[in-house]
């Protein structure tokens, strides 16, 4: 299947690469013939004003044929200079392309790259220069291939986002059913856990020991819920943050080394957002055992949550290597880690479920290798 799909991408990059050049060829020699008639035109209009010298008021009927070629030229922009008289004569150029010497020596200086100049002679002497230069119509076709080559590569842009897209599109349906595959994987061993702890129950285990079972339970029934949710669009609920985040605190502080200290700086009153509680639970989690990874086991770790008027800004703080600043953005692309285990995708579900499904905001608010990292999340009020 790739191989094909190679194969037709190559097939319509060559056709268009063609295309292109079939057009070009036709415009070129369209172009050529156009400037070969302004040429003869200019010619004929020349000959016209020399048949108008020579023959004067002699042959009424020749000369009106020839004033007709002169005034029917309204297209073609030109300069008549006249040697004798050191005069200068325009047809078809706007006043303010003209008005000074400097203006005209430029214009006639442009005509003569365009085209060889026109001397009319008279008794064997100049008594005319015609300089001339490509009529409007020639202008804008000799700028349709620079045109034609921009749209060209608005095209292949187009398609290059398209199949960028594409692959995008498959690569999140494949993660999304590796979700999904794996939640009903956990969930049959699962189903025997909790029998087992019910027999646990009947046979007298130390209670301790079962509730903090069925702790770990409820956490399994949690992650299986949260990757059951990958790929689908969550129920998303009035929750309040602070609550939300003491809960992913106090659960992560109780089953991490006693090497790592845990703060938390929150306010003391409701802050009601719209939320899923177990993906927001999910992004809490990944960005405090990054934290940890960071910190190579050892270290502090300070969750803290902030408000303004409109939103809520909770950050995670620990005391780690730190990020390059060149890795601020990269760290949250799929498969980017700096890790040796791991499949870099924490910081993209992350990133994911925050902008995607909170319509919120992710990003690293500072970060050093003397200081750590601190990430930031922002999450909008539900009655803002």
């Amino acid at each position: 299947m790739f191989k094909n799909t190679a194969l037709t991408r190559w097939f319509f990059f060559i056709a268009s690469i063609g295309i292109i050049t079939l057009i070009m060829w036709n415009t070129f020699s369209f172009f050529k013939r156009l400037k070969e008639n302004e040429q003869t035109k200019m010619e004929i209009w020349a000959t016209a004003q020399e048949d108008i010298k020579k023959r004067g008021e002699l042959d009424l009927s020749f000369s009106q044929t020839s004033l007709e070629v002169i005034q029917n030229n309204t297209t073609t922009p030109m300069i008549s200079y006249s040697p004798l008289e050191e005069t200068y004569i325009h047809r078809n150029i706007s006043e303010n392309d003209i008005d000074t010497p400097e203006k005209r020596d430029r214009l006639i200086q442009q005509f003569k790259e365009e085209y060889e100049p026109i001397e009319i002679l008279y008794e064997g002497e100049i008594f005319q220069i015609i300089y001339y230069g490509n009529s409007p119509i020639i202008n804008k076709i000799k700028y349709y291939p620079a045109f034609l080559i921009l749209i060209m590569l608005l095209f292949f842009t187009a398609i290059y986002f398209f199949f960028k897209t594409a692959k995008a599109g498959e690569q999140n349906k494949l993660w999304a059913g590796m979700a999904k595959e794996t939640a009903h994987q956990i969930g049959t061993p699962l189903s025997s856990l909790v029998g087992w702890m019910e027999i646990l129950k009947s046979e007298n285990v130390d209670s301790n020991y079962i509730i903090e079972m069925e702790k770990d339970i409820d956490r399994l029934k949690t992650i299986t819920e949260r990757f059951s949710k990958v790929g689908s669009i969550p129920k998303m609920e009035n929750a309040d943050v602070v609550a939300e985040t003491k809960a992913s605190f106090d659960y992560l502080k109780s089953r991490s080394s006693k090497l790592i200290n845990f703060s938390l700086d929150v306010p003391e009153t409701e802050l009601i957002v719209k939320l899923n509680p177990q993906l927001f639970s999910w992004t809490i989690e990944n960005l405090v055992k990054n934290g940890i990874d960071a910190m190579k086991g050892k270290g502090d770790i300070k969750i803290s949550i902030t408000t303004n008027l409109k939103s809520v800004f909770i950050r995670i703080s620990d005391t780690g290597k730190g990020i390059s600043k060149s890795d601020f953005k990269k760290i949250f692309t799929p498969g980017f880690t700096t890790k040796k285990r791991g499949w870099g995708l924490g910081l993209s579900l992350a990133k994911r479920i925050i902008e995607g499904y909170h319509k919120g905001k992710i990003r690293v608010l500072k970060s050093s290798p003397t200081e750590g990292t601190t990430m930031e999340i922002m999450l909008h009020l539900a009655d803002s």
